[in-house]
């Protein structure tokens, strides 16, 4: 084995990718599975999910599709279950769920701003909850990666409850790397900056486009596997084994920029 390879070798283990049905966390479901991991691609669609299985299989890997609803606790250890039972062990989980909006802030109510924290925040707290258990009785080295966005580290105009709750995910991975170190659960945040995906593409017209382009140093928006590397990292026990608490930006530089 070479170097590199005793470094990022994921071979055998076993990866949980919630909302590997979309764009983004179904690259990096596919990127897991070049890297050796056997991928469980979990979320609502399973007919998304079979493609990205099938991109798995081309590309050399192994997987199956389990649903979760991640607003309902009894799906997430339901999944557990599942996967412990069928795969025999978990040690990788990336939690990706998430929905957005474009509601004007005046006219947000009640039922909407709680249907977003319900998936975005809520529904990533309660499956790092149940996961930890899992985890903790396992006894061996695992990583949660929380995928966070952009818009919690710079609030974005027509973001404005996404923006507020990818912020409290990025601040609750922090605490729950700091409360779980002991049981070497690392707990990290993939901040991903504009890349092509169906859930934010149907809110972008041109100007804002451009206005994106012109504040990233990059001058382009992000491929889905520009983002693989950084999994890499953060799921490899021996590269990222002492990384914990951190947020890892892939953005072409768009939080570097003011004016």
């Amino acid at each position: 084995m070479s170097y590199l390879d005793s470094l990022f070798n994921l071979k055998n283990k076993v990866a949980v990718v919630i909302g590997g049905t979309g764009e983004l966390c179904g690259q990096l479901a596919v990127g897991l599975a070049k890297a050796g991991c056997e991928i469980v691609i979990s979320g609502r669609d399973e007919a998304k999910a079979e493609e990205k299985l099938d991109a798995i299989e081309a590309a050399g890997g192994k997987g199956y599709f389990v649903e979760v609803e991640v607003t309902e606790r009894g799906s997430i250890e339901a999944l557990v279950d599942i996967v412990s039972e069928r795969s025999g062990r978990i040690d990788i989980l990336i939690n990706g769920a998430g929905i957005n909006n474009d509601t004007p802030i005046e006219n947000i109510g009640e039922t909407e701003l709680h249907a977003i924290f319900e998936v975005n925040f809520n529904g990533a707290f309660r499956t790092c909850q149940i996961f930890a258990d899992y985890f903790k009785q396992r006894d061996r080295p695992t990583s949660i990666i929380n995928i966070g966005a952009i818009s919690g580290l710079t609030p974005l105009s027509n973001r404005y409850v996404h923006s507020a709750s990818k912020a409290a995910l990025h601040n609750l991975t922090r605490n729950l790397a700091r409360e779980w170190a002991e049981y070497d659960i690392r707990v990290n945040t993939l901040i991903p900056g504009f890349f092509p995906a169906s859930q934010s593409d149907t809110m972008l017209d041109d100007a804002r486009v451009l206005e994106i382009l012109r504040k990233t140093p990059s001058s382009r928006f992000g491929n889905p596997e520009e983002l693989i590397g950084a999994t890499l990292l953060l799921a490899s026990h021996g590269a990222g084994s002492f990384i914990t608490g951190s947020e890892i930006v892939v953005d072409g530089g768009f939080n570097a920029t003011s004016i």
